[in-house]
């Protein structure tokens, strides 16, 4: 990749972001401060959570429907309360795509440009909408209206070419139907989503995204819920097979044969404990979390094999060598194997 670490080349090829947040003077002046509201609702959500801490993605998008992206402002609030590091904030907030790191526009414009969806047309429309714009990836036009980007996957296939605007679904597009999409964006209307929800704007969804409702009352909300869910492209394949009168395949079990901790072979005490037994109970006891007492009952005598794992056949341990197979061929062999 010939690109630099940080630009948004980069970022579009590789997924992973490491530019600093931006903070200019211009954009703290003009930012929505974090307020006492904001903090009621991010102690709501962590009131949701065993764990303060897992409270934190909900809480990054929070800050996000207040503030437009994930501000060192907003950095700063989600470790103040949670008991975090910046550090440890930040880590997170630059791990995951859906936060940004400089303020975005108003809509969210994602175009599909993974493997279907290019083939069918995605990065001519990307190409299109950046040309128009002057933008590239994850950058956000002057007027303010539209940030741009790359989308590795949008997990609707049966659609592409896929857009999406904040989330919602704008199906099979081509390049002109696209640009008519943004046009409409940037006039300040909001075109009906292919299927899903009404649209809203970029801090609307994060509101929603972090919990909490983002409208404005209970019809407006039941109509987001009862958008469209699902269409003839995803639908085809049933109907092709109620035409042809197809079905699956009954499902067969498999026997299993009983997992060695199950069979509780081995010389039993006068409780009939056999020595597995006695050293599960004595792990269990001494755990003193409750992640080391789950650590410790996952392994004990007493607990069923984890659905879908075979047990080893013959009593054996790890794998073996496939049959016309010598050790090492596959190149995992040990080193002296490998040097040999």
């Amino acid at each position: 990749m010939s690109a630099l670490p940080g630009s948004h080349e980069g970022t579009a090829v590789t997924g992973l972001d490491s530019s600093p947040v931006e903070a200019s003077p211009e954009v703290l002046a003009t930012l929505p401060p974090l307020t006492e509201q904001t903090e009621a609702e991010a102690r709501e959500i962590i009131a949701r959570y065993p764990q303060p801490r897992s409270a934190l993605l909900p809480m990054l998008h929070l800050v996000q429907s207040v503030q437009g992206y994930v501000s060192p402002e907003g950095v700063g609030f989600c470790a103040r309360i949670l008991g975090l590091t910046r550090a440890e904030v930040g880590a997170v907030s630059t791990f995951y795509t859906m936060y940004k790191r400089h303020p975005s526009g108003r809509h969210l414009v994602s175009v599909c440009t993974n493997t279907l969806c290019a083939v069918l047309g995605g990065q001519r429309i990307y190409d299109a909408l950046s040309a128009d714009l002057g933008v590239g990836h994850d950058q956000t036009a002057a007027d303010g209206s539209v940030t741009l980007e790359h989308a590795e996957c949008l997990a609707a296939c049966d659609y592409a070419p896929v857009v999406t605007v904040d989330y919602e679904f704008y199906d099979q597009q081509d390049v002109e139907s696209a640009r008519r999409l943004v046009d409409a964006l940037r006039r300040g209307e909001k075109p009906a989503p292919t299927r899903g929800a009404p649209l809203t704007d970029f801090r609307g969804i994060s509101r929603q995204l972090a919990g909490f409702s983002q409208h404005a009352d209970a019809a407006a909300e039941r109509a987001a819920v009862d958008g469209p869910g699902v269409g003839e492209p995803t639908l085809v394949g049933v109907r092709l097979a109620a035409e042809r009168g197809e079905s699956a395949p009954p499902i067969e079990e498999t026997p299993r044969s009983p997992h060695p901790s199950q069979t509780r072979s081995g010389p039993r005490d006068v409780a009939g404990q056999t020595p597995a037994d006695r050293a599960g109970n004595a792990s269990l006891a001494a755990a003193d979390t409750p992640a080391e007492k789950a650590g410790a009952a996952q392994v004990h005598t007493d607990a069923p094999e984890p659905a879908g794992r075979q047990p080893a056949e013959r009593g054996s341990e790890g794998t073996e060598t496939p049959p016309n197979k010598s050790p090492g061929a596959s190149g995992q062999g040990t080193s002296v194997e490998r040097e040999v």
